[in-house]
């Protein structure tokens, strides 16, 4: 027997013996040629990674668990098969070193052979990281998932060997061993049985856990899992050997090695087993975290004061698309439980096997069965089945379906993909929305952090018209009022501006822009303001509805404003959807993506401004699309402005009509561009076109034998400025997080820095240096001699702005102008003068107050993309059918910029957490072309590298024998 210190020296001695004999013939070339190509063929072809549009080299990983079983079978295929068809098995079995340490050197010489195999393919993620922005955790993830599944297999073929005396049946053995690993996981397996077995069979297939750690997790169950296996099967091929060598006799050892296999066999299932009730150990590869639980959620789940209830409902048979979807949502699941400390309490529920669970869901929850048609090799059939969340806090609940939780990628008809979409968010946004809905049954002040100030300014009963003494009143009531309800967390104060030589007057006109107000065209000026004050942060208090009721109801949304717990409201204005009649009918943009994403945490409004207002309760106002504003809504955009809101508008001086399968583009008038210019804004009257841009269905005209005739074609658009990289701002919270955006028919923005001077301008969304400007409004593409016709760069290039934030105080647009709705106010006034009542002095009823605010506070901000198409639901379906998957790059961009207002950093951080969001640049045939032969070069030239590595080992072992044979 060896001393100990000599057993790593036997391990490496075996190890660089059999790694020798592997390269000592050509076929091991052959071989690692072949396992190269098949992977860069499988990424390159049969994964269409230039048609994925997506920058990651899962299409890679996909397909290595089926290559390893082949790989790894027929390296270990000869091993011991050969050293017992030799006749040398005999002599390893006589020496005095221990068995194990010729399987260990077997099993590493094998890990190193499969080690080379891999770092061939290295160079695939490279250039993928070269060509768009690549996330290179779950690139080691993947990685390490395919050196410890290859281990796995390894050790599997070491013991098959041992016990085959011939290569051939080595190999299909093997092959037919590790491939009953895989397919236990496999959804051709698991979709046979329910839930809960399936769930079983998905933790014992090698193929399942390696989905999980490509993903980006790295899973401490995951890794055991495949290490038990490598002791197990490695154990076994030990004492395969053990039991030749002691075939004669020494019953005593012999039961001593099997009781040693079996204790480790049995102690690695179960530690296996207990490790499968420990869900916190494991490491969150991804930029980002993608899987892991975020501050922001642990945030929510730390305001719980009652228990949260999250209960899935998942049918025992469902669509097998759906089906692997469920552990993972579990598994989400149960992050939640952990995190909240005791204060959530997770429960999966099969319906159909709980009928009473199953009648309370329908009737209480809404929560309806989801039939899918499903087909196996014998029929097709159709399955109701359950794929839902439900949330529940108190008496308020929330559901998520499968359609709010999944988003489906699909290359072909056939080649379709479905993950989970953003699942954390999905749940955090429903926990916040319980959260706050139960929040909002209670005292409104609960969620108020820090004391606040109403004040009056209002002029005295005397110098107000009739109609405001007696409204003077019911301020002072309804404030009194909500300062009982809130203790001494409110403070009230009336204050008359003129009073004391005007000083107030000065101040509130220097700070907030409040001026002196009339009530007709003979009436004396008064003031008549309501505001609510938290430290520097001061908002004004609506006066749209002077009635007892609209007071309650704009006094509770200016609290709101300064709670935490309610949810937030987002006044949209957008045209029409249907203008026209007749004939000359036709469908308006529609914005309803948008609509629907804003609406999983936020009130969205459609808002009509032609009365000069905006509701009071709006905390966003969002300008869609803006079309021929008048000055009365133009007023209203800009009062609320002035009352330190924030305005995000999407605008440009054309759009698109994209009917009847045609492309047109023509001048529009927003009514916007005077506003924008005064604040220090200009949207240019040119389009931005750019060398960079991303590939859209662009109708084409072709004339055949004097027909024209339109088709669709993916072609690279100028004018879809793909804006990625150094054109986001990596610094805002708005951008810094989205790998891209698509900005359709977009013009420049330019500042003007004397009008600004005073504001903070951020640069969000930039053009490629290579972009251009056209005033061409012939954007449709042409067919010229059987090929399309490109946009050639004109004039002047460069970066061109198409997003910005402009903050800080801003002077009102009206303020050296009559205000419109005093214009209506004296209209009105000369009407009854020529009536019977004969008032003036501001006599007549009120409605609104016609009041113009010259000034805002520090806290108004303009946000602002220079296209009107960008976000119409047409325009991102066809972005969405470019990439073959959901389109919500330019939704996300929105929905951060409301978050971003809204001072929401915590949904913030999660929004652009989803999948199939890293796209590809543009790249036209030839340079696709480039990229995937470079592969091959680079495959080629490791393999030299390779070959050359073996050489020099073998001219140094030879160095080494001469120099033993000259002593």
């Amino acid at each position: 027997m060896q001393p100990d210190n000599n057993r790593p020296s036997l391990i490496r001695r075996i190890a660089g013996k059999e790694i020798g004999l592997f390269f000592a013939s050509p076929v091991a070339y052959l071989f690692l040629a072949c396992f190269a190509a098949v992977s860069l063929f499988v990424f390159f072809w049969g994964e269409s990674f230039f048609a994925r549009n997506i920058a990651d080299v899962r299409p890679l990983f996909e397909w290595m668990p089926l290559l390893l079983i082949f790989l790894c079978s027929a390296l270990t295929m000869r091993l011991w098969s050969e050293e017992r068809r030799s006749g040398t098995l005999e002599h390893i079995l006589t020496q005095p070193a221990p068995l194990w340490q010729f399987v260990a050197g077997k099993f590493v010489a094998c890990l190193a052979l499969l080690a080379i195999a891999l770092l061939i393919t290295l160079p695939l993620p490279v250039t993928v990281s070269l060509i768009g922005e690549l996330d290179w955790g779950p690139v080691w993830a993947g990685y390490l998932a395919t050196f410890l599944l290859g281990g796995a297999y390894l050790s599997i073929g070491l013991f098959v060997s041992a016990r085959a005396g011939n290569q051939i049946v080595s190999l299909i053995v093997a092959a037919a061993l590790c491939g009953f690993f895989y397919l236990l996981g496999a959804p051709l397996v698991t979709e046979l049985f329910g839930n809960r077995v399936a769930e079983w069979l998905h933790w014992l297939g090698t193929g399942s856990r390696f989905d999980a750690i490509t993903r980006g997790v790295i899973d401490l169950r995951d890794l055991y899992y495949y290490l038990s296996l490598v002791a197990v099967f490695l154990s076994l091929n030990t004492l395969m050997l053990e039991r030749e060598r002691w075939a004669g006799g020494d019953r005593d050892n012999r039961n001593r090695w099997r009781a040693i296999t079996a204790l480790l066999v049995a102690n690695a299932l179960g530690a296996n087993l207990w490790l499968g009730q420990i869900h916190s150990l494991r490491v969150d590869a991804t930029r980002g975290d993608l899987y892991s639980i975020s501050p922001a959620t642990r945030s929510n789940l730390a305001q719980l004061e009652e228990p949260l209830l999250i209960r899935g409902y998942f049918s025992r048979k469902t669509h097998p698309l759906l089906a692997p979807l469920v552990p993972q949502l579990q598994d989400l699941l149960r992050e939640y439980e952990v995190a909240g400390e005791g204060r959530v309490r997770v429960e999966f529920v099969d319906p159909v096997r709980e009928p009473e669970l199953e009648k309370e869901a329908n009737q209480k929850y809404g929560i309806e069965p989801v039939p899918f048609q499903v087909a196996d090799r014998y029929q097709s059939s159709i399955v109701s089945s359950y794929f839902d969340v439900l949330v529940q806090y108190g008496d308020e609940h929330r559901v998520l379906g499968f359609r709010d939780l999944i988003e489906i990628k699909a290359d072909s008809e056939t080649d379709v993909d479905v993950q989970l979409r953003n699942p954390e968010y999905d749940l955090t946004s429903a926990i916040k929305k319980v959260l706050h809905g139960y929040r909002a049954g209670g005292n409104l002040f609960d969620t108020v952090e820090g004391e606040l100030k109403f004040t009056a300014y209002v002029s005295a009963d005397d110098q107000l018209p009739k109609q405001l003494a007696d409204f003077r009143q019911t301020v002072r009531e309804v404030a009194e009022t909500f300062q009982n309800s809130a203790g001494d967390r409110l403070s009230v104060e009336f204050v008359d501006p003129e009073a004391g030589g005007g000083q107030v007057a000065e101040q509130i006109a220097a700070d907030y822009g409040f001026q002196p107000m009339a009530a007709g065209l003979l009436g004396r000026p008064f003031y008549f303001y309501l505001t609510l004050a938290r430290g520097d942060r001061v908002v004004q208090i609506s006066l749209d509805d002077l009635q007892k009721q609209g007071l309650e109801r704009n006094f509770e949304s200016a609290i709101k404003r300064f709670a935490s717990g309610f949810t937030k409201t987002v006044a949209m204005v957008a045209p029409e959807q249907n203008v026209g009649r007749g004939q000359h009918f036709r469908s308006g943009p529609r914005f309803s993506q948008l609509e629907q994403l804003l609406g999983a945490e936020l009130n969205v409004e459609r808002e009509d401004i032609g009365d000069g207002r905006v509701s009071g309760n709006a905390d966003i106002l969002l300008l869609l699309s803006p079309r021929n504003l008048d000055e009365k809504q133009l007023f209203a955009v800009d009062q609320f402005l002035m009352k330190g809101g924030t305005v995000i508008a999407a605008t440009s001086p054309y759009s698109a009509d994209l009917s009847n399968r045609s492309l047109s583009l023509s001048p529009v008038d927003s009514g916007l561009d005077k506003w924008l210019e005064h604040m220090g804004l200009k949207v240019e009257d040119k389009l931005v076109l750019d060398p960079r841009n991303s590939a859209f269905p662009v109708p084409v005209t072709r004339n055949v034998g004097g027909f024209q005739l339109q088709e669709l074609r993916m072609l690279d658009y100028p004018y879809f400025v793909d804006v990625r990289g150094e054109g986001l701002n990596a610094d805002n919270p708005i951008s810094a997080n989205l790998p891209q955006a698509t900005m359709s028919w977009a013009s420049p923005i330019s500042v003007d820095k004397k009008k600004s001077a005073e504001r903070e301008i951020t640069e969000l969304l930039k053009s490629s240096g290579g972009a251009w400007l056209s005033s061409s409004t012939d954007v449709m593409p042409q067919l010229v001699n059987g090929s399309v016709s490109t946009f050639e760069p004109q004039g002047e290039t460069g970066s061109r702005l198409l997003g910005a934030i402009s903050a800080g105080r801003f002077d009102s647009y009206f303020a050296d102008r009559e205000s419109p709705l005093l214009a209506d106010a004296e209209q009105s006034g000369e009407a009854e003068e020529g009536g019977e009542s004969g008032e003036t002095d501001g006599g007549a009823e009120l409605e609104t107050l016609p009041s113009l605010i010259s000034r805002s506070p520090e806290s108004a901000r303009i946000i602002l993309f220079s296209s009107n198409d960008f976000l119409r639901d047409q325009v991102i379906g066809m972005a969405g059918s470019a990439v073959g998957s959901e389109y919500r790059n330019t939704l996300q961009l929105v929905a951060n910029s409301v978050d971003w207002a809204l001072e929401d950093a915590g949904l913030l951080s999660i929004r652009s957490r989803s999948h199939f969001n890293r796209t590809l640049p543009p790249l036209d045939h030839s340079a696709q072309l480039f990229w995937e032969y470079l592969n091959y070069i680079c495959a080629l030239l490791a393999l030299g590298l390779v070959a050359l590595v073996q050489q020099l080992r073998k001219r140094a072992r030879r160095r080494q024998y001469r120099q033993l044979l000259a002593n």
